[in-house]
Parts: structure tokens; C-alpha cells; sequence
């Protein structure tokens, strides 16, 4: 991983804002110096009420006291309109930055996500993921809409105070930012002790919000095993150990402030002690002493708010590592440059001499060695944990094999488009994924140019159509998050009907019919047989009886072939598959 500082990351990142970023810097320095003129404004009139006719504004030839009074009237109105508008600006184009580098950075994460390898999910905490996508990169947002502007407007405050402290007395100067070197070097020191406190925070936010993701999902078991009690106080723990972690971080940043104006009350007490000795001996005029009390008063403040400031950025610099570290996470699966036509796939798969383990396991497919016929329905059962479901995932390319290799149509699917591989297969697994939308937009997932005939076709097939009908809005009715408000036969119904409307050349079917009863599980069967017609079709069964009819079975032990043939071949061998039929059936 790159050694390189965080906002160095970020500034190469963003670098194609990089003229939004140094408009907002440029309308944030003039804010400031605006900002900073009615203090020598407030001098200049003190001369004019002292010297009268001697003042300094009669070397600009007005000579008359009134007339002076109202040319720094109408310069505070100018000078007070340019500020106002400035920090219009400003506040616009860091706003719309942030806004902007925070919806890109989200919307490259997420994309970079979806393009690892499901290996790499296999080592994530979702709630991790979740807290970096949402938490880090807000946490970055807000550094960007109000601590850049602030770390500019502090720097460009030390600059001018310090150059017209340097004009008006070099030794009250020494005074008045003599303590700024001392800031700076603090800044830098606490960065450094506070930074390791932040990532400790990240950490137990993520785990934090892994615990209450997963609880929420799972919410029903805990209802019926009454764990209510155990997962609040697991909750308490997580939540604690944030909160220590936070008030670890704390006891640091809060430090910060009150070292920063003991500081600065070295410097204004200087400057205050200093100055007035000065001015009473006549050594300095009252105007010039007004203005720098005055300016020390526009130092103060802002210094103070820089403990604040840089706790802000320090956040956003441990956001942003996280996030840019995500980025950065190196996509294995590697993609291939042969496209692929699906509506050319015949659907000749072949296995050769594949094995594959998932890491820190031993092989869960070991040497396999199969060759699928096209336009044939080749089932595969076996044992939990056998090796059935890892072949469809090395098939997606979920996954690489540890040796050996896989084809299609004679092609090494490593050398095809993934995209077009994938749309080559349609895939309808145990776990049912819907997403929050209608039932018209779930059965259409992924199918962006079929009609509403096709959809309600495919309803047809899959034995859900009728029940669709029933709902109060049809097609239109919204099924919630996760289809929390259909039963687990019409969310599998509705996955098969999503299968059946991409119409892909492979079709796979990994326990299809697991979440329906047995009336239902016959009409989809006979869906089924008709949709396989024509089509490679691989399916996946402990229900023996959903697959008698395939055209060749395999059975799994170990990731390993322990024998094949048709149902009525099988039986004669009298072996594994005899003894599984005949469980099933209900024979002992």
C-alpha cells in the first residue's frame, strides 16, 4: 500500500477539481482580508478623532475631519458588501465540492466493491463496508465543507496580522506571533498522538455497526429463541467499547484549545503590556495601538477554534485513508479481453482436472474432472459441504481455481468478458435476493429491455402470476426491503421468474425449489422441464425427485466424482445415490 501522506492521496484523487479547489482558496484569502480591514478602519478613524486635520488620511488630500469620517464610512460599506459576497462564494464552492468529492468518492468505492472477488467479501464485515461507504466518507465531507476554509482563513489571518504587526513595531510583532511556531509544532505533534486514537474509533464504529446490521437482518430468530436481553447487552459492549474508544481520543483533543490560548495569552499579554508602555511614552501612536489590540483580538479567536479544526481534519485524514485504502484494494479476478454473444452460446461446459479451496481450508474441489453436454440437464448432488454450490461459483468466476481449468463453447472462461460470461447464465439460488421496489421492477432485474408482456410471461412460468394479480396494485405492489412482506415461496417464485425473463443460454437452479410446498414445487418442475428445453441446464438438489428426470447426475463426496449416469443407472449401482433415493423415499 502507498506510503504517501493522506491528503496527498486525496488531492491526486480529486484532481479533477482541482480549479474548484483553488477558486474556493482564492474567494476564501479575500474573505479574510476583508474581513480583516474594518480593524484598520477603526484605527484610521481613532487618528482622524486624535490628529483631526494631521491624520493620516490627509495625505490622500482630504484634509477635513468630517470628510474623512465619511470616506471611511463609505469604505466600511464597500469593504463589508466584497466580504459578504466572498463568503457567498466561497461557502457555495466548498459546499458543492464536498457535496461533489463525496458522492464520487462513494459512488468509486462502491463500484470498486462490486468488482472484487467474492474471496474478498468472504474476509469483510458488511458493517465495516457500510461504516467506510457512509461514516468515513461523510466524516470527509464535512472536513471539506467547513475545516478547509477554516485552516485557510487561520493561515491567511497569521499572515496579514503578522506582516502589519512587522510595519506598525518588530518587537510587539515578536510578541504577537512569536507563539505561533509553538501552535504549529503542537498541531503537529498532537496529529501524530491523536491519528492512531481515530483509527481505533473507525475500527469499533465498523464493528459496531456490523453487530446492529446483522441483528436487524436476524431479527426474527432472536424473537424466537427470547435473546432479546443477550443481544442488548452485546450491543452495550460494542457500543462501550466505541465509546471508550472516543473518550480515549477525547481526553487528547480536548487538551488541545486550552494549550493553544495559554499560547496566545503570552502573545496578547506581550502585545497589550508592550504596546501601551509605548504609546504612553509617545513612541506609538494610539491609532497604531488600537488597531493592534483590535488585530490581536481577530487572532485570538480563530486560534483557539484551530484545536477544533485540527481535530476535524485529523478525523478526515483517518476517513480518508480508510476509504482510499478500499480503492486501492488490488481486484484479482482479472478480466478478460474475448467477448462473448450469448445468443451464440451453445452451453459446453467443461471441467478439467479443477480443484479449489477457500483460504486457510482444505480442497472442497479436488481434481474434478466433468464434461456437460449442451442443451442437456446435467444435475449434481451430494453431501453438505461436497462441493455442489463452489462449482457454480467457479463457473461465475466468483472465485478462481486454486489448478485445472473451465470452458465454455471450448473457450477458457479466464480469457472471457466477465459481463458477457455472466449474462450468459441465468442463476437461481437458495438465498433469494430482492430488492426494495415493486414486483415488476424485481422480476425485471437485469433484463432492461423486456416489456411488461414479457414480464407478466414470465410470471406465468414460474407459478406466480395469479398471486400477483391478487395484490392490491398488481405488478405495482411494493414488496419492501428484501420482499420482507412475501413469503419465502413467492420471493423464490419471483427469482425464478427473474431467471426465466433473462433467458440466458445456461440456466442453473441451486436448490430453486427448496422454499416451496410440494403442490407448488410440482407445476414449477414442469416450468422447469419446459424451460430447460434447448438450454444447458445444471441444477442442484437434495430433493432427489426434482432431478430423476435429468439427463445425466453426478454425485459429489469430498469435491469429488464418486460416480454419474442417469437415475435409473444410479439405482442399479446400488451405492451412494441408491442409498440416498431410497432415504428419501422413504425405504430402508
Amino acid at each position: 500500500m502507498t506510503e504517501q501522506a493522506p491528503i496527498s492521496r486525496l488531492l491526486a484523487h480529486t484532481k479533477n477539481h482541482r480549479s474548484t479547489m483553488w477558486l474556493a482558496t482564492l474567494f476564501s484569502i479575500l474573505n479574510k482580508i476583508f474581513d480583516l480591514a474594518p480593524p484598520l478602519l477603526i484605527g484610521a478613524a481613532v487618528d482622524v478623532v486624535v490628529k483631526r486635520e494631521e491624520s493620516v488620511l490627509s495625505d490622500f488630500g482630504y484634509s477635513d475631519p468630517k470628510e474623512q469620517l465619511i470616506v471611511l464610512s463609505v469604505l466600511t460599506v464597500i469593504i463589508w458588501i466584497f466580504e459578504s459576497l466572498f463568503e457567498y462564494i466561497y461557502g457555495i464552492l466548498w459546499r458543492n465540492l464536498a457535496q461533489t468529492v463525496q458522492h464520487e468518492l462513494r459512488l468509486d468505492a462502491y463500484s470498486h466493491i462490486q468488482n472484487l472477488e467474492m474471496e474478498w467479501f468472504g474476509e469483510q464485515s458488511k458493517g465495516e463496508l457500510m461504516s467506510i461507504l457512509n461514516d468515513d466518507i461523510n466524516q470527509l465531507e464535512r472536513f471539506l465543507d467547513k475545516g478547509a476554509n477554516e485552516i485557510l482563513q487561520v493561515s491567511t489571518t497569521v499572515v496579514i496580522i503578522g506582516a502589519i504587526f512587522l510595519y506598525i513595531s518588530p518587537m510587539i510583532a515578536l510578541y504577537s506571533i512569536g507563539a505561533i511556531p509553538v501552535i504549529a509544532v503542537g498541531s503537529f505533534m498532537f496529529q501524530s498522538r491523536i491519528a492512531p486514537r481515530y483509527s481505533k474509533v473507525r475500527k469499533e464504529v465498523g464493528l459496531l455497526n456490523a453487530l446492529l446490521s446483522n441483528n436487524l437482518s436476524g431479527i426474527s430468530t432472536i424473537k424466537s429463541f427470547t435473546t432479546e436481553e443477550l443481544e442488548v447487552e452485546r450491543v452495550r459492549k460494542a457500543s462501550q467499547a466505541y465509546r471508550e474508544a472516543n473518550r480515549d481520543a477525547i481526553k487528547l483533543s480536548a487538551a488541545f484549545v486550552p494549550l493553544i490560548r495559554m499560547a496566545i495569552l503570552v502573545g496578547f499579554t506581550g502585545t497589550l503590556l508592550h504596546g501601551g508602555l509605548m504609546t504612553l511614552d509617545n513612541e506609538m501612536a494610539i491609532a497604531s495601538y488600537s488597531v493592534m489590540i483590535f488585530m490581536m483580538q481577530r487572532l485570538l479567536w480563530p486560534l483557539t477554534r484551530l484545536g477544533e479544526t485540527f481535530d476535524l481534519y485529523q478525523r478526515a485524514m483517518v476517513s480518508t485513508t480508510r476509504v482510499l485504502n478500499l480503492l486501492e484494494t488490488e481486484i484479482r479476478i482479472e478480466e478478460g479481453a474475448l467477448s462473448l454473444d450469448s445468443s451464440r452460446v451453445k452451453g459446453e461446459i467443461n471441467f478439467e482436472n479443477v480443484s479449489f479451496s477457500y483460504p486457510g481450508r482444505e480442497l472442497v474441489v479436488d481434481n474434478f474432472d466433468f464434461k456437460i453436454k449442451p442443451g442437456t440437464t446435467q444435475a449434481i448432488v451430494g453431501p453438505t459441504g461436497s462441493g455442489k454450490t463452489t462449482l457454480i461459483r467457479l463457473l461465475l468466476r466468483f472465485h478462481v481455481p486454486k489448478s485445472g481449468s473451465i470452458f465454455l463453447d471450448g473457450n477458457e472462461i479466464s480469457k472471457l468478458n466477465l459481463k458477457d460470461l455472466r449474462s450468459s447464465i441465468s442463476l437461481v439460488t437458495q438465498t433469494i435476493t430482492l430488492f426494495p421496489g415493486s414486483v415488476l421492477q424485481n422480476i425485471a432485474y437485469g433484463s432492461k429491455n423486456s416489456t411488461e408482456a414479457d414480464i407478466v410471461d414470465a410470471a406465468k412460468v414460474a407459478e406466480i402470476h395469479n398471486f400477483i394479480e391478487s395484490l392490491p396494485e398488481g405488478y405495482n405492489t411494493q414488496i419492501g426491503e428484501g420482499g420482507h412482506k412475501l413469503s419465502g415461496g413467492q420471493r423464490q417464485r419471483i427469482s425464478i421468474a427473474r431467471a426465466v425473463l433473462k433467458d440466458a443460454p445456461i440456466l442453473v437452479l441451486d436448490e430453486a425449489t427448496s422454499s416451496v410446498d410440494n403442490e407448488t414445487e410440482e407445476a414449477l418442475q414442469k416450468s422447469l422441464d419446459f424451460i430447460s428445453k434447448d438450454r444447458t441446464t445444471i441444477v442442484i438438489a437434495h430433493r432427489l425427485s426434482t432431478i430423476r428426470h435429468s439427463d445425466s447426475i453426478i454425485v459429489l463426496d469430498s469435491g469429488k466424482v464418486v460416480e454419474s449416469g442417469t437415475h435409473e443407472e444410479l439405482l442399479k449401482n446400488n451405492s451412494q445415490y441408491f442409498k440416498l433415493w431410497n432415504v428419501q423415499t422413504g425405504k430402508r
